[in-house]
């Protein structure tokens, strides 16, 4: 197979790179969320192991799989001849805030095995202004790519 064979597929694939976008950023809107209320909680309470439960389902069933078919998809529209214009800013723009939030996803890795182990020493104020770092990349992506 070619990569030219990719061209009549080129619909389906950005269709799903954008459903698969979707599902990645609403999990990456919601973590840093639960974070928030999860400092609230006494570390070892029920109310505790309630939200590592919830962090770690959402993190390994949605965030995680709607990252890697956001990067299958978006791979297999670069390799789609004509997709992408390699001479535009809008790319490079792009590229940088994808890799920024892949990135920011792996800080909520790291603070949700420090929730695990019952080790945050982050505030809830850092939670809360951290929960805009997915915002703005995502209007960044958005952006870049439509005007």
């Amino acid at each position: 197979m070619t990569i030219q064979a990719f061209t009549p597929w080129i619909h389906w694939f950005l269709a799903f790179h954008i459903i698969s976008f979707t599902a990645w950023m609403a999990g990456m809107f919601y973590l840093p969320r639960l974070y928030v209320y999860h400092c609230q909680t006494t570390p070892g309470s029920a109310e505790s192991e309630r939200f590592k439960v919830m962090e770690t389902k959402l993190l390994r069933l949605i965030i995680n799989p709607a990252m890697i078919a956001t990067f299958i998809f978006g791979i297999l529209l670069i390799l789609t001849p004509g997709a992408v214009n390699w001479d535009a800013a809008w790319w490079w723009t792009k590229l940088a805030a994808v890799l920024l939030m892949t990135g920011f996803h792996g800080a909520l890795s790291r603070w949700r095995r420090d929730f695990l182990n019952d080790r945050n020493t982050k505030s809830e104020k850092f939670y809360r202004i951290a929960n805009e770092v997915p915002t703005i990349l995502f209007i960044i992506i958005v952006l870049v790519v439509v005007v």
